[in-house]
C-alpha cells in the first residue's frame, strides 16, 4: 500500500506521572526535572493541536514511569491499529491501559501475541512499506509477527538491524519527506533505505535524528541548530521544540504520540 506517511489528522498522547523521572535510561545518569517534563510534553501536544491533528490525552499512569511514550505500545494506521509486546518488561502493563482508547478509534484493532517483543519505536513508517528494526527492545520473533500484522492492514513490511550503541531504529533515523531520511552516520548505509535519499546528522547533533514529520511540518529539537539549519536550507517548515528534559529518559519526538 502507498499512502502518505505524515498526513495526520489524530493523535493519543499520556500524560506524564510524577514516576516519569524515574523511566528507563540505558546509561544512567540524572533524573529529569518533573516540572520541565510536564512542560516539553505539554509544548509537544500543543504543537500537534496548532498543526491540526485532534489530540486525545489520556490520564497519567504512575505505575508505570514509562507510559508517556504511547508509540511504543501500540501502532495506528487509518486501516487499524495493532497492539505491541513492549521489550521492556516494566512496560507489559501498558498495553491493557490503552487498549480502549484505541479501540474507541480503531474498530479493527489487532493484537501481539508473543513470544516475541516489539517496541514501536522501532518502526519507521515509509510512504510504500514499513521497516522494522531488530534492536534490544525488538526480538527477530517479534518482528516478524508485527509484520504479518502489518500485513493484514495491507502494509509491506521489512527487518533491518538497528546499530549496536542505538536504542530504538528511529532514535537513529526520521522522515523528512516521503522520499529522504535523516540517519546517524550508522545508519548510512542502511539496505532496507535503497531508493531513499539518506541525510546524515550534522557532526555532534546524532540525537537530533529523531526528528518527526507531521503533514508539512517537520519537528526537532530545539538545541539542534545545525539540524534545523539544515533542514531550513532544504526548504523545510521547521518546527523547535524542547527535549532536554525526556533526553534524560531516553526520548524523544516521536515516541510521545500515536498519529495516524
Amino acid at each position: 500500500m502507498t499512502s502518505t506517511p505524515y498526513a495526520f489528522t489524530h493523535a493519543l498522547c499520556r500524560a506524564p506521572a510524577p514516576s516519569a523521572i524515574h523511566g528507563i535510561r540505558a546509561d544512567g545518569g540524572p533524573d529529569p526535572d518533573f516540572a520541565g517534563l510536564a512542560a516539553e510534553h505539554a509544548a509537544y501536544v500543543a504543537t500537534l493541536r496548532d498543526l491540526g491533528l485532534t489530540v486525545d490525552v489520556l490520564p497519567p499512569l504512575d505505575d508505570f514511569p514509562d507510559a508517556l511514550f504511547t508509540e511504543d505500545v501500540a501502532l495506528t494506521f487509518p486501516q487499524g491499529a495493532i497492539l505491541l509486546r513492549p521489550g521492556a518488561p516494566t512496560r507489559a502493563g501498558e498495553v491493557t491501559h490503552i487498549r480502549a482508547a484505541l479501540a474507541a478509534h480503531h474498530p479493527h484493532l489487532l493484537e501481539m501475541t508473543g513470544p516475541g517483543y516489539a517496541d514501536g519505536g522501532d518502526v519507521l513508517r515509509l510512504a510504500d512499506r514499513v521497516i522494522i528494526g531488530l534492536s534490544d527492545r525488538t526480538d527477530r520473533a517479534g518482528a516478524e509477527e508485527l509484520a504479518g500484522l502489518l500485513g493484514a492492514l495491507g502494509h509491506a513490511a521489512e527487518i533491518a538491524q538497528t546499530p549496536p550503541g542505538v536504542l530504538h531504529f528511529k532514535t537513529g533515523c526520521g522522515l523528512i519527506d516521503a522520499n529522504t531520511i535523516l540517519a546517524v552516520p550508522q545508519l548510512a548505509s542502511c539496505p532496507q533505505f535503497a531508493g531513499l535519499e539518506v541525510v546524515l546528522t550534522p557532526l555532534g547533533e546524532n540525537p537530533a535524528a529523531n526528528i518527526l514529520r507531521v503533514r508539512d511540518t517537520v519537528l526537532v529539537g530545539e538545541r539542534w541548530l545545525a539540524t534545523r539549519a539544515l533542514l531550513t536550507a532544504r526548504g523545510i517548515d521547521c518546527r523547535a521544540l524542547p527535549t532536554d528534559q525526556i533526553a534524560h529518559i531516553d526520548a524523544g519526538l516521536s515516541c510521545m504520540s500515536l498519529r495516524w
